[in-house]
């Protein structure tokens, strides 16, 4: 994969935060858990069970001077499930710190409408960003990284995941390239390390939704063509 290749398959990218949190986003930019843990000083045994175990329900964060955060829960995933699917010697533990060190893009409407529809989510209010992938590739190349499989989901047979579930723009799919087929597989999640700054930058549009219905147009980036949105 190159970065061209990127945009030009996936012109955009869509994020589904907690509702309310779009002035923060802007504020303090798009964060992992660890880094919201982080501004959040979040520490001790409170942090290890936000990082390094399972979350069966949504855990708000507070701090003097900040509007308040939602960590996401985990419901999809299981440490038994993690157990029989992960490769290179790692522990559940080990994943769920792997996937709180990083931001996840949906690269398809399909996959966001899936998130939404969740019966965890979908009756509730989402806060959703409409992502440039161009203006995104452009600023962060050099560490987005992409993943063939739903990295947070170990619902129904599980995909095998490891150290080499996530590799970088050029070396997607990680695997001997002379083995590589032709035509890159489909990429199922977009993530970018630990934060992402300046979002309104990248952000074209931001939605309030429920399941798929649109609720309100939060903001519009004045670039931002008649058929961006989620």
């Amino acid at each position: 994969m190159t970065p061209d290749k990127l945009v030009a398959k996936y012109p955009r990218l869509w994020h589904m935060a907690h509702d309310g949190s779009w002035p923060s986003i802007v504020e303090h930019g798009l964060r992992c858990t660890s880094s919201l843990l982080d501004l959040y000083r979040v520490e001790g045994e409170a942090r290890v069970a936000l990082e390094r175990r399972h979350r069966p329900v949504s855990v708000p964060i507070r701090r003097p001077g900040l509007p308040g955060a939602v960590v996401r829960d985990q419901i999809p995933m299981s440490d038994n499930a993690l157990v029989k699917c992960l490769d290179d010697g790692l522990t559940p533990a080990d994943w769920y710190a792997i996937l709180n060190g990083r931001v996840f893009f949906w690269p398809t409407r399909a996959r966001l409408s899936t998130l939404l529809n969740a019966d965890t989510y979908r009756n509730d209010p989402q806060t959703v960003l409409t992502i440039d992938t161009r203006s995104l590739v452009d600023a962060y190349a050099d560490k987005i990284q992409l993943s063939p499989i739903n990295s947070g989901s170990t619902i129904m047979n599980p995909a095998r995941r490891g150290k080499l579930t996530f590799a970088h723009i050029a070396d997607f799919p990680l695997e001997d390239k002379r083995k590589r087929p032709r035509s890159d597989p489909p990429v199922a999640e977009v993530v970018v390390p630990d934060r992402v700054t300046s979002m309104t930058d990248h952000v074209l549009t931001v939605h309030r939704m429920r399941g798929d219905t649109i609720l309100q147009e939060i903001w519009r980036n004045p670039r931002a063509s008649a058929d961006d949105g989620p």
